[in-house]
C-alpha cells in the first residue's frame, strides 16, 4: 500500500516541479525581455488617479529619455539637467496629457520638438529654464496651457509673436519678466504689461523702415555727388582745353574750336 501510494506520488511531485520550473522560466524570461535597467536611474513608472504616469524628477537627466513607456499618460521631467528639446523629442508619446520640464536648464526648443503631442496634451510647464527667445513654431499646433515663467527672457516681437501663438497657464503670465530688451526701460517689467503699452513687431519695423531709407538716402547722395563731380571735372577740363585754343594761330585755332565744340556737345 505504501509503496503503490509512493508510485502515484512521485508522478504528482514530478508535475509540480516540472510546473514550478515552467514558470520560473517565464518569470525570468518576462525579465529579460522588459528589463528594469531599461529606464533611467531615477525613473519609474507608476499610476496616479487612474493615469499612467512616468516620473523621472530630479534624476541627473542631461537628456530626455528614449524608453518612456508609450502609453504614458503624465509625464514628469522636472529638476534636471536637460539643456534643449530636439525634433520629435515626444513624438512616441501619443496619449501624453501632462508634460512637466519646469527646473531645467534648457535655452532651445527646435521646430517640432512638441511634433505629435497636439491631440492629447492639455499642460505644458518650461517654467524655470533658460529660454531667452523661442520661435513660435516651436509650438505650432499645439494647444495645451503653457508655463512659461521664470525665464530670462528677451522681450522683443518675437516673443511678443510667441506669446500670441499659445495659451497662457492661469497665473503664470506675471512670471513672464523682460531679463533684457531693445528698449531699456522695458527691462524688469512683466512683458504682458510691456505688451499692453508698447506693439513691439510695429517699433520694429518701424525701425527697420528707417534704417532703409537712410541707407537709400546714402546711397543716392553718392550718386548725386558723383554726377556733381563728374560734370564739374569736364567743365574744367574744356575750359582749360579752350584757354589753350586761344593761345594758338588763327587757323590751328579755329580747326581745333569746331572739334572741342562737337566734343563738348
Amino acid at each position: 500500500m505504501t509503496a503503490a501510494r509512493g508510485v502515484l506520488l512521485c508522478p504528482i511531485t514530478m508535475g509540480l516541479f516540472l510546473q514550478s520550473l515552467f514558470f520560473l522560466l517565464l518569470i525570468l524570461l518576462g525579465s529579460c525581455l522588459h528589463p528594469a535597467a531599461a529606464f533611467p536611474k531615477g525613473c519609474y513608472p507608476s499610476e496616479e488617479e487612474g493615469l499612467k504616469t512616468f516620473r523621472c524628477s530630479n534624476a541627473q537627466l542631461t537628456e530626455v529619455p528614449r524608453d518612456i513607456p508609450n502609453d504614458t499618460h503624465k509625464l514628469y521631467l522636472d529638476f534636471n539637467q536637460i539643456p534643449f528639446l530636439p525634433r520629435d523629442a515626444f513624438r512616441d508619446l501619443p496619449l501624453l496629457l501632462e508634460l512637466d520640464l519646469s527646473h531645467n536648464a534648457i535655452t532651445r526648443i527646435e521646430s517640432g520638438a512638441f511634433q505629435g503631442l497636439a491631440e492629447h496634451l492639455h499642460s505644458l510647464d518650461l517654467s524655470s529654464n533658460r529660454l531667452v527667445s523661442v520661435s513660435k513654431d516651436a509650438f505650432s499646433n499645439l494647444k495645451a496651457k503653457v508655463n512659461l515663467s521664470n525665464n530670462p527672457w528677451l522681450c522683443d516681437c518675437r516673443l511678443q509673436e510667441l506669446i500670441r501663438a499659445v495659451e497662457l497657464a492661469a497665473d503664470s503670465s506675471g512670471g513672464i519678466v523682460c531679463d533684457s530688451s531693445p528698449q531699456e526701460e522695458h527691462v524688469g517689467k512683466a512683458f504682458l504689461q510691456v505688451m499692453a503699452d508698447t506693439d513691439l513687431c510695429n517699433v520694429y519695423k518701424k525701425t527697420t523702415d528707417i534704417a532703409m531709407l537712410v541707407t537709400m538716402f546714402g546711397w543716392f547722395a553718392m550718386v548725386i555727388s558723383y554726377l556733381v563731380y563728374y560734370v564739374r571735372q569736364n567743365q574744367e577740363d574744356a575750359r582749360r582745353h579752350l584757354e589753350y585754343l586761344k593761345s594758338l594761330p588763327s587757323k590751328q585755332r579755329r580747326s581745333e574750336e569746331s572739334s572741342t565744340i562737337s566734343t563738348v556737345v
